[in-house]
């Protein structure tokens, strides 16, 4: 993988995983209440992610399902891990999980149509989902951590990504691979979000009185 992957040291990014699983937490609870049991389908997630924050769900019965385009290491027997594709769950059947979670994963699918695909391969493997991504209109890009770079012409963004690494890319040596980074994620809005999944309710979460991202919560 060519990109560095965030880890436990990106303390920023941490503070509202916190939050988000703390949010998360409830909607497992509500299953556990009335399930006894909570199998979690996480798309794109990885069990550092969670082992880094266990103190948080250490106490509950949960079972993580890791999704990803290669191949996960698992800990534990809390954890399975599967490769897949969240566009196109084949190989899952309709409503074998209690929930979906998803975080900072479905900007990364590409077209807007791999995003429909996604959304309602969600929406038909659980009945209960739990969708972050970054907003659209908050001005610094999530991944390159530059202000506003993810509004200017294209031309521009390749040129100031051939100068110098940026946020977890490194420097572009040739345009095409500026070109890779600049699609390795298309950010959504609230409208979009809506858009995909109808049927939750849309929370915005802030930072500095402005929306750093929305999370789709059924």
């Amino acid at each position: 993988m060519w990109w560095r992957r965030p880890t436990k040291a990106d303390v920023y990014a941490n503070r509202f995983r916190q939050r988000r699983v703390r949010d998360f937490l409830a909607i497992c609870d509500e299953i556990l209440a009335d399930r006894g049991r909570c199998r979690v389908l996480d798309l794109g997630g990885a069990a550092d992610y969670w082992l880094g924050l266990e103190t948080l769900w250490q106490d509950r019965p949960l079972h993580f399902t890791l999704v990803n385009l290669y191949a996960e290491e698992t800990p534990d027997a809390r954890f399975t891990a599967i490769i897949g594709d969240g566009c196109r769950l084949a190989e899952i059947a309709d409503g074998s999980f209690d929930v979906v979670h998803s975080n900072s994963v479905i900007e990364h699918v590409g077209s807007w149509q791999n995003k429909v695909r996604m959304a309602a391969e969600i929406r038909r493997v659980a009945p209960r989902y739990y969708v972050q991504t970054p907003n659209y209109w908050f001005p610094v890009e999530p991944h390159l951590r530059t202000p506003l770079i993810h509004w200017l012409p294209r031309p521009l963004q390749r040129s100031l990504l051939m100068r110098s690494a940026h946020g977890f890319f490194p420097k572009a040596e040739t345009l095409d691979d500026a070109d890779r980074i600049l699609s390795d994620s298309s950010l959504l809005d609230a409208v979009e979000m809506a858009a995909l999944f109808p049927d939750a309710r849309i929370e915005r979460e802030r930072f500095g009185g402005l929306v750093k991202s929305f999370v789709a919560i059924r």
